[in-house]
């Protein structure tokens, strides 16, 4: 099969990826074989290839916002059928057994397993789950509708939770990519003012075109107290202007898997008046399965770019240097 590895980890430019045609996986008892169709391409991939995160396993095949069909399944599987259209996401497997797994956080698992990190992704005409991690696609999303929701969603998900924005309250969103703007969407549905903070004059129009009720810099301080805040930008600086527009008892939520260094803050304008700043990590199945739900119902609809498989370099480049709107897909299989 035809698959982009990366064998050599360091900053982009230059690419990192090579096209190559590599065996296709066979499924483990337990798991199942996806031919896919598409795979977002996410920031966190960005922090896999450039060694923000430290490496795991080299070489490598990256993606984890996949969406295809079950092709082949293990003996032991009983969820999955070949035909069926699913959804693998970066969380892949945890030891369902330790006291984090037992209390519902398995995000938090010492023994957590992520794709495209631990086991090859979804760069590639195939790619394997164990089936009890794979998320079955709600009817009315297209392939590429479905993938940037596998994390980019499933993280802002999480971290609007995290943000306790109440139904109809404010909520500041600092940055505006992928997750960012699957979020804004379901803050919408519940009635939430959204004021978006981002350096980008272009994402400022695409989040008034959204429906923000106000977008500007990253630095400005919100035109009225935020209940909470997201920080999906991985830049520590905005983490206290952010906390300075929180109202009494507002929360700032990290919805990053890597942050730049946050500065010096100062108690009484940052983090008095009973503020919170906490962080995201990772997800858990369930927070998967209920935003698709709600994305299905809402229905959600990302805005996304296509590339070729042998492409994925210069969806990378693009992502890093803010090129496009929305997210980046690679089309992969016949249904891409």
């Amino acid at each position: 099969m035809k698959a982009m590895v990366l064998r050599e980890r360091g900053a982009i430019p230059p690419d990192r990826l090579r096209l190559e045609n590599v065996a296709r996986p066979e499924p483990g008892p337990d798991e199942a074989r996806v031919r896919v169709s598409v795979c977002a391409v996410c920031r966190t991939d960005l922090h896999v290839i450039e060694a923000d995160l430290p490496p795991a396993k080299t070489p490598i095949i990256p993606g984890h916002q996949i969406v295809g069909v079950v092709d082949r399944v293990g003996r032991d599987c009983t969820r999955l059928r070949p035909g069926d259209r699913v959804g693998i996401a970066w969380l892949r497997g945890t030891c369902g057994e330790c006291a984090y797994c037992r209390a519902g956080s398995e995000n938090l698992c010492e023994a957590s397993r992520f794709t495209g990190y631990h086991e090859d992704g979804g760069y590639a005409e195939f790619a394997v789950v164990p089936e009890a991690y794979a998320y079955r696609i709600p009817e009315g999303f297209s392939d590429g509708d479905a993938a940037p929701l596998l994390c980019a969603g499933i993280i802002g998900y999480r971290a609007f939770a995290r943000s306790e924005t109440p139904p109809g309250g404010r909520l500041g969103i600092y940055g505006f990519g992928s997750s960012a703007h699957v979020t804004m969407q379901v803050a919408l549905h519940r009635r939430c003012e959204v004021f978006v903070f981002t350096r980008e004059e272009s994402r400022r129009a695409q989040a008034m075109r959204m429906g923000a009720a106000w977008a500007g810099g990253a630095t400005d301080p919100s035109p009225a107290p935020l209940d909470g805040a997201i920080l999906f930008a991985p830049v520590g600086e905005l983490v206290p202007p952010a906390l300075r527009s929180l109202r009494k008892g507002g929360t700032l939520a990290l919805a990053g898997i890597h942050v730049t260094t946050i500065p010096a803050m100062e108690y009484e304008p940052h983090l008095f008046y009973e503020k919170r700043l906490t962080s995201v990590t990772a997800n858990t199945r369930r927070d998967g399965e209920d935003l698709l739900r709600e994305a299905a119902a809402i229905p959600i609809r990302p805005q996304t770019i296509s590339y070729p498989l042998e492409e994925a370099n210069l969806a990378l480049r693009d992502l890093k240097e803010g090129r496009f709107d929305g997210t980046a897909l690679l089309a992969i299989g016949a249904h891409a």
